[in-house]
């Protein structure tokens, strides 16, 4: 049980942890300094590569363990698929291809979401508004390195789910089959994790 020594913990405790575990990892300072770098408007650095690197520090399991990409959102009014390429190519000329960085403009999202996922997506006004709305609340953290080298937090709904291994689903929207999913893939790489089911389920 010591992967849980910072569930309960008060939520600074929690914030103070997650970011020397982030300064810790080589991969994800690279990737924060570099995305610093494209200075792209309202730019996070999201999810997974941050929680899995908490779960892979606090059961000591190699860096990147379980992590298949790196997750970057932006947000750019110009809704366009070519500004929208433009950036996703200076990515790839800047970031090495392993782990592949995924780079999206979140303006875009309810453009193309209801296409992919068969559903309505709101439109957002901010990255932060999309981090919000992940399939779990768990996954639900972004960080940004700003010019001081400081880091900046998204975490809508707390560290508690993260520090505590439990997935727990957000009802933001009908993202159940992505929960589920999620789910799946995620105890695979840390059965440590316990799941919180999607309620009616």
């Amino acid at each position: 049980m010591n992967h849980l020594r910072y569930s309960g913990a008060t939520p600074e405790v929690q914030r103070v942890a997650l970011l020397k575990i982030v300064r810790a990892s080589p991969v994800l300072m690279r990737t924060l300094r570099t995305a610093r770098d494209l200075a792209l408007p309202d730019w996070w650095l999201v999810s997974g590569a941050i929680y899995g690197q908490v779960w892979n520090h606090l059961t000591d399991r190699p860096e990147m363990h379980g992590v298949k990409d790196l997750d970057l959102f932006y947000y750019d009014p110009d809704t366009s698929y070519a500004a929208e390429d433009r950036q996703i190519r200076r990515a790839e000329a800047l970031f090495p291809p392993a782990p592949p960085v995924e780079l999206r403009n979140q303006a875009r999202v309810p453009l193309w979401y209801p296409t992919h996922f068969g559903q309505p997506y709101p439109p957002l006004d901010t990255s932060a508004e999309a981090i919000a709305r992940f399939a779990c609340t768990t996954h639900c953290v972004g960080l940004r390195l700003e010019p001081d080298d400081s880091l900046t937090l998204c975490a809508p709904y707390g560290l508690e789910p993260i520090f505590a291994f439990r997935l727990e689903p957000n009802q933001v929207l009908d993202n159940r089959a992505t929960h589920e999913t999620k789910a799946a893939r995620q105890t695979a790489h840390w059965p440590e994790l316990r799941v919180t089911p999607w309620p009616g389920a």
